[in-house]
């Protein structure tokens, strides 16, 4: 199974592919991740990177292709993968194209998961971080508590410079300049599922599961 998850910031692909990840086993490629720990050990494409994701602006298609290149020819992803956060252009995705004709793979399927943007800028600067595990959690469901539910670090909470609203909103911009006309390119490839990403998060992955089921004819097998 190959999937891309496709939308604006904020709408849970994220939450989506590590779901989605578990219960298919198969892994689940970010990019946002793979750079934001390579910012943290200071690599040279985290150092590269690092004052362009401050500003919300997206990170130059080379560098995000031969991630994601990297990634996709291991033996990890031999038998599916997730994709969260690629393409986000045009030229990466029809970079993506090529990568996947190279692999002589064939059965790929684009959830777009949509919602309002008033909503969704709700939505992102009300998240804040753990420093220690870099979970991410909705504010108002920890902001009494001092302990990470996830490592139990103390006061680890912290807002991510790209989740204040400043930045939120030009990262809507580039979306809208930028990753939006990627719908219209897979629109001519592709059978694209759509779901609301503002339903509950297991009814969003429900929508998804039911919806490949519907495309493919059988039932997927799913881990607990």
């Amino acid at each position: 199974m190959r999937l891309i998850l496709f939308g604006a910031p904020g709408v849970g692909k994220g939450t989506q592919a590590k779901i989605l990840s578990a219960k298919l086993n198969i892994p689940h490629v970010s990019t946002g991740d793979i750079l934001r720990l390579a910012t943290r050990e200071k690599t040279p494409i985290g150092l590269k990177v690092q004052e362009i994701m401050n500003r919300g602006e997206l990170v130059p298609d080379e560098i995000i292709t031969g991630i994601i290149q990297e990634k996709l020819s291991t033996d990890e992803c031999k038998n599916g993968f997730i994709l969260d956060g690629f393409p986000r252009t045009v030229p990466q995705a029809a970079s993506l194209e090529k990568m996947l004709l190279d692999l002589g793979i064939k059965d790929i399927n684009l959830i777009y998961i949509s919602a309002v943007e008033d909503e969704l800028v709700k939505r992102l600067t009300n998240r804040r971080a753990c420093k220690v595990c870099n979970n991410i959690f909705n504010y108002s469901l920890i902001k009494d508590s001092h302990f990470c539910p996830v490592c139990n670090a103390e006061d680890s909470f912290y807002q991510r410079k790209d989740d204040r609203e400043d930045i939120i909103r030009n990262r809507f911009e580039v979306y809208e300049k930028s990753t939006k006309p990627v719908l219209d390119y897979y629109k001519a490839l592709l059978d694209i599922i759509y779901v609301n990403a503002l339903n509950a998060v297991n009814e969003v992955t429900e929508s998804i599961i039911t919806q490949i089921e519907a495309r493919i004819g059988e039932k997927l097998l799913i881990s607990a």
